[in-house]
């Protein structure tokens, strides 16, 4: 695994920088002690994040995935959002059935904003710690992907991480080439996956139950209940949240 003065290298059997369709290869070999943060306010978690961690977990060959909900998002300072207990809660119903999931609640439990870089940088320093080189990987949106420059730190997280980028509808992926251009000497550590492509956001399912609609099969059942059962985005607040 890369040090924090070296650049990541692409995983084995997948191209760094690549475009190409993920959804017809085989899984990539299981690289042990890797972990993969799938990271965001999951406000609520729905199958579209279900789905693209599953995939960046078989085609990188990922060990296991932390789904880590934000405590302060630092790009979402304005937006109301639902207390931590409950989207950790739903975040728990949601990966139950997948051993290779798996909750974490660093950022909910440290103060202040939920910088990757300082996530990373911890989960790297507990890797060495343990004695276990570290192997880590963010699984991004497109949409995320491209917001990075503006994010805290972007080359000091590249230099301690991988990065998986995944289709997000109305965000085509950013090639190769858009790499070089913003993080040049890093290409090789980001790789583009293009499947699954699932129309659907959290504010798009918010939106739903405020209005009285149905989310089923948009949400994993459990989910489904844990929101009737706690009365959650009921509000008009959540019509356009």
């Amino acid at each position: 695994m890369t040090g924090s003065g070296e650049r990541p290298g692409a995983p084995s059997g997948v191209e760094g920088g690549g475009g190409g369709s993920s959804g017809g290869k085989p899984p990539a070999a299981v690289r042990a002690g890797s972990v993969a943060v799938m990271g965001g306010t999951f406000d609520p978690i729905h199958v579209g994040h279900l789905a693209a961690a599953e995939e960046a977990r078989q085609s990188l060959g990922l060990e296991r995935v932390l789904f880590m909900p934000a405590g302060v998002p630092p790009h979402k300072p304005d937006r109301v959002i639902t207390a931590a207990a409950h989207r950790l809660a739903m975040v728990e119903l949601a990966i139950r059935d997948n051993p290779a999931f798996e909750l974490s609640r660093l950022e909910v439990d440290r103060t202040g904003p939920s910088y990757t870089v300082d996530t990373v940088e911890l989960l790297v320093a507990r890797a060495r710690k343990a004695g276990r080189e570290p192997d880590v990987t963010v699984i991004l949106s497109a949409e995320s992907f491209r917001g990075l420059p503006t994010w805290s730190e972007p080359e000091r997280l590249l230099r301690q991480c991988r990065l998986a980028i995944v289709p997000r509808d109305g965000f085509p992926l950013p090639g190769r080439a858009w790499v070089e251009e913003h993080f040049p000497g890093f290409e090789e550590g980001v790789s583009f996956l293009d499947s699954p492509r699932l129309k659907l956001s959290a504010s798009e399912i918010r939106e739903r139950v405020a209005a009285g609609r149905s989310i089923r099969y948009l949400v994993p059942d459990a989910v489904i209940r844990y929101i009737e059962d706690h009365a959650l985005y009921r509000d008009e607040t959540w019509r356009k949240n």
